[in-house]
């Protein structure tokens, strides 16, 4: 790939374009807001400039209610020698292009499983996908060449291909994307009127469950616009879970034995469904999921203080494989909780309290 038009600089496509022009490619960009792609454009991601003739791939970067009509532009004036999208949804789009009647052997629907909370040009970055699934939905018509074109952008955007139904694609995500996020700002939405006491209590936990929740709710709509019933059949069954629930635990506020112990036995079913959920979750690197232990350091809340423990860490030998922060209320201090291989947890602690670290047990 030599040549490449980005058609939509947001988050996703600025970000692709930045990887693209960081491999050598000459990347083109295009948005409907001409200021958006002079961002994009300053930002190192290519030029705003229209290419003279065909490119080798477009990118259409646009929201799923509006791929369709972008591709079909691209694909009529014939912008580009293979087309795919970055849509969040993949079966729609598809079958509006063929509604069309258009010849889609030039077209694959492709998904970056990767995102953040900000959206613009101005959030993008070259690695953004790096070490993140992207998912490939051809067809037996889907051209050899095309299909190459886009393994290629994935290879250049340092992410791992997925080849998936489209359909199933859709399925998959609510599940694993647009579901999960409602539920979180269903949560945050709790939180809105709460009293200021309460939630001056709001631990890493609620944090943990409300962070996706942050996203711009513009955005959002497009992405359930264009997946409204797979979301809403997951979201049925959540109701009737929390339905379950509620009555579990009505049932522990009786004074009747049986029905305390029914409602006990309905919590921990819930709970234990959770845990036997949350265990399938890929570990690092997308691989099995494994269990690490914690070791918890007290810090001032000073530059500096986190670069100091990993350097120590480094010195004693141990690679933190994930850290969480929990900032104390009202304080200059918190808890950093480093995970590390079992075995590695006795070392690091050793190390850290040498070093003066105080540890909590």
């Amino acid at each position: 790939m030599r040549t490449a038009l980005v058609i939509g600089t947001g988050l996703i496509g600025t970000s692709a374009a930045l990887a693209l022009t960081g491999r050598g490619v000459v990347v083109h960009l295009a948005d409907h807001d001409p200021e958006q792609a002079r961002t994009a454009a300053a930002l190192g991601a290519g030029t705003d400039q229209a290419p003279e003739g065909p490119v080798d791939l477009a990118v259409v970067a646009a929201p799923p209610a509006l791929v369709a009509d972008v591709l079909a532009d691209a694909m009529e004036r014939g912008l580009a020698r293979g087309y795919i999208d970055v849509a969040s949804v993949k079966g729609g789009p598809r079958r509006e292009l063929e509604a069309r009647g258009l010849d889609l052997s030039a077209y694959i629907g492709t998904h970056p499983m990767s995102g953040r909370e900000k959206s613009g040009p101005l959030a993008a970055t070259a690695d953004l996908f790096e070490g993140r699934p992207w998912v490939l939905t051809p067809t037996r018509d889907t051209d050899t060449e095309v299909l190459n074109l886009a393994l290629e952008l994935v290879s250049h955007c340092r992410a791992v291909p997925v080849v998936m139904d489209a359909d199933a694609h859709d399925r998959a995500v609510a599940l694993v994307s647009h579901m999960p996020h409602l539920v979180s700002s269903l949560v945050a939405a709790r939180l809105e009127h709460a009293e200021e006491a309460a939630v001056r209590l709001c631990g890493q936990g609620i944090r943990d469950v409300t962070r996706i929740a942050a996203s711009d709710p513009r955005m959002w709509i497009d992405i359930l616009s264009a997946n409204p019933g797979p979301v809403a059949d997951l979201l049925g069954d959540v109701a009737a879970d929390l339905e379950e629930t509620v009555r579990a635990l009505r049932s522990l506020q009786s004074s009747d034995d049986d029905k305390r112990r029914e409602g006990s036995a309905g919590i921990e079913t819930v709970l234990r469904r959770g845990n036997a959920g949350q265990v399938r979750v890929p570990g690092k690197h997308g691989s099995a999921p494994r269990a690490y232990e914690t070791v918890a350091v007290l810090i001032d809340d000073q530059p500096g203080q986190l670069a100091r423990i990993f350097a120590d860490a480094g010195r004693a030998g141990v690679n933190i494989e994930d850290v969480r922060i929990e900032h104390a209320t009202g304080q200059q201090a918190g808890l950093v909780q480093l995970m590390v291989e079992p075995k590695a947890a006795a070392v690091l602690t050793a190390a850290l309290k040498e070093r003066g670290w105080a540890i909590r047990q």
